[in-house]
């Protein structure tokens, strides 16, 4: 059995090595993508993160492969249906990071209602105390809708009571004794986003959620709302999310992903790409165009990023590892 483990920090060789015993194991930091092979692909199984791309041809380069294991929640960076008619198994991380990405997202929410990044600029660039522009609203008392009540959605709901706002979710599949225990209300989503002051994304990236918040749906928005982003870019559609900031139905936006952000993070190897699209494109563009907005805050896809979230990953990606080899996978999607 060989086992090759891409875009590793380094860290995490020593843990492996001393926790997978049997196997062959080959370490790298490079991600899979298409049209660069890796110098070895002998593989039974790979490990990999949200950054490689596994799709028909990045699969055909690993002729042996029979596992893989993703380091991350999601998994729309891997295509099932591929995998599944080549008979390969994927186990992915259901949870490590339930309070790790909410408090992120109101890390967020707190820099664009106080504006704290505003104000820090002002003293490093400018070395001015003055406080005059920097007038921000509380988020006590106001409405906060959460979309997505699974771990995630659901410590965010947690927090959210603990700054005494009124929570309000959306989620297709509701929980009532969940809502009952945490004393929120399920709501449509078209009513939560007429009545809600915050919203913050935590559903999972699938058919059913790609380009939820959508021009037609994101018309129903409460004007003057800020809009938090901290589980897949795809749920939301750029260029309408850009009309809402333009005309200010949103005042303001944190997003800590974007709608296919492995290009617009790649942009060269896009342009050197036989048969790019125009739609893929403009949408580089159009997050450029995000970038460079007064009232949108981007950070880089690290809402997951603490030591202890980490530590939880691979030890789950371990274990997921360690079961398939035992004939008895966990995990898989």
């Amino acid at each position: 059995m060989k086992i090759g483990f891409f875009e590793l920090e380094g860290w995490e060789e020593k843990v492996i090595r001393e926790t997978i015993v049997g196997p062959e194991c080959r370490f790298s930091n490079d991600k899979i993508e298409e049209g660069k092979i890796p110098a070895q692909a002998d593989f039974d199984a790979i490990c990999i993160f949200v950054d490689s791309v596994i799709n028909e041809k990045t699969l055909s380069y690993f002729p042996n492969l029979k596992f893989i294991a993703t380091r991350s929640t999601g998994y729309d960076h891997i295509d099932l249906e591929a995998c599944k008619k080549r008979g390969i198994v994927v186990s992915n991380v259901p949870g490590y990071g339930d309070n790790t990405v909410a408090e992120f997202a109101f890390g967020l929410l707190l820099t664009m209602t106080r504006k704290i990044f505003d104000a820090i600029d002002q003293v490093k660039e400018t070395e001015s105390l003055s406080y005059k522009r920097l007038r921000g609203i509380d988020i006590g008392g106001k409405t906060i809708l959460v979309i997505g009540t699974g771990r995630i959605g659901t410590h965010a709901i947690t927090i959210a009571k603990g700054f005494d706002m009124n929570v309000i979710a959306y989620d297709p599949k509701p929980k009532p004794e969940l809502a009952t225990k945490l004393g929120f209300s399920y709501v449509s989503l078209e009513e939560g986003l007429k009545i809600a002051d915050i919203v913050t994304i935590h559903c999972s990236l699938n058919d059913s959620t790609k380009h939820l918040l959508n021009k037609e749906s994101m018309r129903f928005l409460k004007k003057g709302a800020y809009l938090i982003n901290t589980a897949r870019g795809g749920i939301i559609e750029t260029f309408a999310l850009i009309e809402a900031l333009l005309d200010g139905r949103i005042a303001a936006a944190a997003l800590d992903v974007l709608e296919d952000e492995e290009q617009t993070k790649d942009e060269m190897q896009f342009f050197s790409k036989k048969g790019a699209k125009a739609e893929d494109l403009k949408l580089i563009l159009a997050n450029h165009r995000l970038m460079n907005m007064p009232n949108v805050f981007i950070t880089p896809h690290t809402a997951f990023n603490t030591q202890e979230a980490l530590g939880r990953i691979l030890q789950t990606t371990i274990r997921n590892i360690t079961a398939f080899l035992s004939k008895s996978p966990i995990n898989t999607v």
